[in-house]
């Protein structure tokens, strides 16, 4: 290493004119290049059976989510006004491009209202023309009211709201199109009307702006305080600013490489700036403070000299901290989501690039810029700190014991809090309870049956099946029960739902025929007539044209994981007595894909952190040439991961893509501080040859730097905790909580393990 140090140091102008050029370079690859993609479908495994499955009963039944508008009147939606604006915001909504056709767009202006006629079936929309009288208005309101399919679905139940469902293209949902019918909606406010947008690809696809919109604004701060923080603790506005140089740079050339290489940035990769800052900093943060030490120590080297020391004695540090962590973000790549695999791969390069720029892009600097003074201010401190540290370490070891106990108090309180922890897919929970797409959602779910959807689907080998008595009365029980077992299941709609409304508008609308008729000869009947009366496509969103797979709809009230699973549950009670009938089932739609989505993720999480802790152990043995090393310096982050677990289970935060990804990530850089502490440790006890000796120096040492490294990461992640969006404030506040763990368990805990290990002493005892 100081063979290569002297390199650059020679040539350090050259050094920073590539350095420049490069960066020059990635910039202009991330302005050519730029691409964000916010279509959640893209993330989701192609190849899973069950998003293959769910694929191909989409586009059997024209599953799609909508874009649910509601129109709601304080004095009721029966009068002209109201009227005329459902009519034509419902006229509105079929222009726009993204809608492939006008009956994908649902209202009262546009459903059909089955009725019952002495010639058989009549289907026709509730109105075409905009009424002009009072009875006509309670003619309406009286022909919904007695619709099944549409009293409480289309019109709530207080008949002041009214919904416009809304399907779209698919993969066409874009900030764009999301104001532009917010823009619609609201021109369609005023005198006592107000108009709502809410549905399942507005949340997702908000969700997927937001995150990397935020993170955009929030990096700027973090930055900032980072940079204050580090001019606090190292006292040097010119370490400071090199040190955020690292970083910075870092993550341009992450970037430049990902976006040269033709892949997009997905809400997951908008955390790789935030993950460097803490990689990169760390590096800067331990050379800069050993930097100052020997400075302080060897007033007679010239800077040459105090360069390449640094970069010698920082070497094996900090390389063994860059590949533990890139090791733990590689660790990822057993994810089945490709863009938490490009997220581990390319934070895995950028932690790489940042220990690059910390060994060449350091000494070019200084040796530009000259290194930093020592105040005298400094010293004084430093020594006051040395004096604090050392007293530190002697009263650990005399008081090792209660270090133990209290240590093993803490894992149970925690470990206990651990199994209190719960999975969450929401896509809603992640916004702000002020945001106003959770309290349209709100709105909506209060009045009508719901705006997340579980399909289930039943499958049968044989022609017809779905029109026997027998299979359609098991269907309707299936529905009842859903309805009846979970309170944020709000309905659902069926082929059950047609034949029954078909069955009482052709028995006088007499409430008692509103069932399923004991004769599967009539059900086929009444399924030709409403054919034959020219009853629109959306009994085939229900059912095959053959009759031998259905799709039942599920809506619920609440897209968290516990309603979805409790549905989930539900349902598979009926498995085996249809598969008593020959008819499978399975789930399909947004709200299964998205469980089934985030069971991957944390499926992959949960390996990606056993990986990681076996893997470091290995490197770490390998590095130290001690098993018994690597087992030690794995302490701190399985201490870290017990507390961060048990804090989610303690304090009710569910876990979710985010806080399970920060999680796993955790080991990967919160090893750096164990790192750093046994190295100088094997250098202060092969210096001393004293164990007393060594463990006060290493404190005074290791212990600077290492707190200082949490100061800074902490205080600066705490900034994204005044976040506007969820997941970025459980980001800031889980990684100053793993930082602030870490670095706790390596100057307790660990010293005191590592003290009474015996290692590097076993010849002078």
């Amino acid at each position: 290493m100081k063979k290569f140090t002297h390199i650059v140091l020679k040539n350090y102008r050259i050094v920073l004119v590539f350095i420049v050029l490069g960066t020059i370079a990635n910039l202009y690859s991330i302005k050519q290049n730029f691409a964000l993609e916010t279509d959640l479908e893209t993330y989701m495994p192609k190849s899973h059976p069950a998003f293959v499955f769910s694929d191909k009963a989409e586009e059997q039944f024209d599953i799609r989510d909508a874009i649910l508008i509601a129109v709601s009147d304080s004095s009721g939606i029966y009068n002209e006004s109201t009227f005329k604006k459902i009519k034509a915001l419902t006229k509105a909504i079929q222009k726009l491009v993204v809608v492939e056709n006008k009956d994908d767009v649902l209202s009262l202006y546009t459903a059909d209202n089955i009725r019952g006629e002495d010639a058989g079936l009549e289907i026709e929309p509730f109105f075409k023309r905009i009424p002009k009288t009072d009875l006509q208005f309670k003619q309406i309101a009286q022909n919904v009211r007695s619709n099944e399919m549409v009293y409480k679905r289309l019109v709530s139940e207080d008949e002041k709201s009214t919904l416009i469902f809304t399907k779209i293209k698919g993969n066409s949902f874009s900030e764009e199109l999301y104001e532009e019918i917010l823009t619609l909606a609201n021109s369609y406010k005023g005198d006592g009307l107000e108009v709502y947008v809410a549905g399942q690809p507005i949340v997702e696809g908000t969700m997927a702006i937001l995150m990397p919109k935020d993170m955009k604004k929030m990096f700027p701060l973090v930055l900032l305080l980072i940079f204050v923080v580090l001019f606090v603790v190292l006292k040097s506005f010119k370490a400071s600013v090199i040190s955020m140089l690292v970083v910075i740079l870092s993550s341009i050339w992450t970037f430049g490489l990902m976006l040269g290489l033709g892949i997009p940035i997905y809400a997951p990769s908008s955390l790789i700036p935030v993950m460097l800052i803490a990689i990169g900093v760390a590096d800067a943060i331990h050379m800069f403070s050993h930097l100052q030490l020997q400075n302080k120590v060897h007033k007679n080297w010239s800077n040459e000299d105090l360069i390449v020391n640094m970069n010698t004695e920082m070497f094996s540090p900090v390389l063994m901290t860059s590949v533990t962590t890139a090791v733990g973000f590689l660790s990822l790549l057993s994810s089945d989501i490709i863009p938490i695999k490009y997220f581990a791969a390319f934070t895995a390069f950028g932690v790489i690039m940042a220990m690059v720029f910390s060994f060449v892009l350091i000494p070019a600097a200084l040796k530009l810029l000259g290194i930093p003074k020592n105040k005298a201010t400094a010293k004084s401190t430093d020594t006051a700190f040395s004096i604090k540290s050392k007293r530190l370490a002697l009263k650990l070891v005399a008081h090792k014991k209660t270090v133990f106990a209290t240590t093993l108090l803490i894992l149970l309180f925690f470990g206990f809090g651990m199994s209190k922890v719960w999975i969450n897919s929401s896509f809603l929970a992640r916004f702000p309870d002020s945001n106003p797409l959770v309290t349209t959602d709100a709105f909506v779910n209060e009045h009508f049956l719901g705006t997340t959807t579980i399909n289930v689907i039943l499958e049968s080998d044989e022609s017809g099946k779905f029109k026997e008595a027998e299979v359609l009365n098991l269907l309707a029980d299936l529905a009842t029960d859903v309805v009846e077992q979970n309170e944020n299941v709000g309905g659902s709609i069926s082929l059950v739902d047609f034949i029954k409304r078909m069955n009482k508008v052709l028995n006088e609308d007499r409430e008692e025929y509103y069932t399923i008729p004991d004769n599967s000869d009539l059900i086929a009947q009444y399924l030709l007539l409403y054919e034959m009366s020219g009853g629109s496509d959306k009994l085939w969103e229900v059912v095959s044209e053959d009759f031998n797979t259905a799709n039942l709809q599920i809506q619920l009230k609440s897209d968290n994981s516990k309603s979805l699973n409790a549905t989930l549950n539900s349902v598979e009670l009926y498995r085996s007595k249809f598969e008593d009938l020959g008819i499978t089932l399975n789930f399909a739609g947004s709200g299964y894909k998205v469980l089934v989505f985030n069971d991957l993720i944390l499926q992959g999480q949960i390996r990606s952190l056993l990986y990681s802790f076996l893997i470091v152990v290995v490197l770490l043995t390998l590095m130290f040439r001690s098993i018994k090393l690597g087992f030690i310096a794995t302490i701190p982050i399985f201490i870290t991961t017990v507390i961060s677990f048990g804090v989610l289970g303690w304090l009710n935060i569910p876990l979710e893509t985010t806080t399970a990804l920060i999680s796993s990530i955790a080991i990967g850089i919160g090893i750096d501080y164990a790192v750093h502490f046994i190295d100088r440790y094997k250098i202060e006890a092969l210096k001393h040859e004293n164990k007393s000796i060594a463990i006060q120096e290493t404190m005074a040492h290791s212990g600077r730097a290492i707190s200082f490294n949490a100061i800074v990461v902490v205080i600066g992640f705490l900034v994204l905790t005044l976040s506007a969006f969820k997941p970025n404030i459980a980001l800031g506040a889980l990684i100053s909580l793993n930082m602030f763990t870490s670095f706790i368990a390596t100057i307790t805990i660990m010293f005191i393990v590592l003290y009474a290990s015996n290692l590097f002493f076993k010849k002078l005892n």
